[in-house]
């Protein structure tokens, strides 16, 4: 690719690379790639096609392309994503901000619609996703997110500094000690079996371990999280966890043989995924 290629060729060659290399989504990923690194729109691969891609925007776009062929993940590459209604930075340093979780979001607003100036913990929140879409969705809320990483930390707080939102962050395992009351807890736990190391995808390796495995169910985080939660809860609050469609079920009955009252909700495509219990 050394030689003058057009944004056609360009976008040609580029897709071609990632479906070799094995990367799911090869077409998506190449036009994304392709636009972030030359600053174009896009409209411009119809516009601007035929036109010869200048010597430094294409030396860019190789070495970004190549990342992505050794399976960097693209949100690390874009460096930022929109998601929730909020703007955050990815990188190494947190787990990667999935679809899925936009409905947890959607979810946690559900449960707060009738609550005036709610009080809401985010547990575990990574690049504070959870935390942020809920306050800027929520201006009225009060939110406080924990981690138990310093480095997901850091890099939640200049995401809330990018958004120019006030949320409190705080260094701990799970509700850190927090004693509440809350009126929402909600997270996005560590919830795969430590089984699933071995066959994950070159994608999700980048992913820091301890946001991902939780023992042999996936449940080593979510059942301490919940007895920990069940004293922070305001009398009518809500829990709501994401889990996998393999111990989702599960759990819900756990917490219901502990005195919750629990269920188990699908996610956008059917797979029962959201717990949400509550204690009273």
């Amino acid at each position: 690719m050394a030689f003058p290629l057009t944004l056609r060729a360009w976008l040609q060659e580029a897709t071609r690379l990632l479906r070799e290399a094995g990367v799911p989504s090869p077409e998506a990923d190449a036009r994304t790639l392709v636009l972030h690194a030359l600053n174009l729109g896009g409209a411009a691969l119809l516009t601007q096609g035929g036109e010869v891609v200048p010597e430094a925007d294409a030396t860019r776009l190789a070495a970004l392309l190549a990342r992505r062929a050794a399976r960097e993940p693209l949100q690390h590459l874009l460096g930022e994503v929109e998601w929730g209604g909020v703007r955050l930075r990815t990188d190494g340093r947190a787990l990667v901000p999935r679809p899925e979780t936009e409905w947890l979001l959607h979810l946690a607003l559900e449960a707060l619609k009738d609550w005036p100036a709610p009080r809401v913990l985010d547990v575990g929140t990574g690049t504070g996703a959870l935390a942020l879409g809920l306050k800027a969705a929520r201006p009225d809320a009060s939110v406080t997110a924990t981690d138990l990483s310093p480095d997901a930390l850091t890099l939640a707080r200049e995401n809330a500094r990018l958004n120019g939102l006030d949320v409190v962050f705080v260094e701990g395992s799970l509700l850190a000690g927090l004693p509440g009351p809350f009126d929402l807890i909600v997270s996005n736990p560590p919830y795969l079996p430590d089984t699933d190391r071995m066959g994950a995808a070159p994608e999700v390796r980048c992913d820091p371990d301890l946001a991902l495995y939780a023992g042999p169910d996936g449940l080593d985080v979510a059942r301490p999280l919940a007895a920990q939660a069940a004293a922070a809860l305001a009398p009518d609050g809500t829990l709501l966890l994401e889990l996998d469609p393999r111990n989702a079920t599960l759990f819900a009955a756990e917490l219901r043989a502990a005195g919750w009252q629990a269920g188990v909700l699908p996610d956008l495509v059917g797979r029962e995924r959201f717990v949400r219990a509550g204690r009273g």
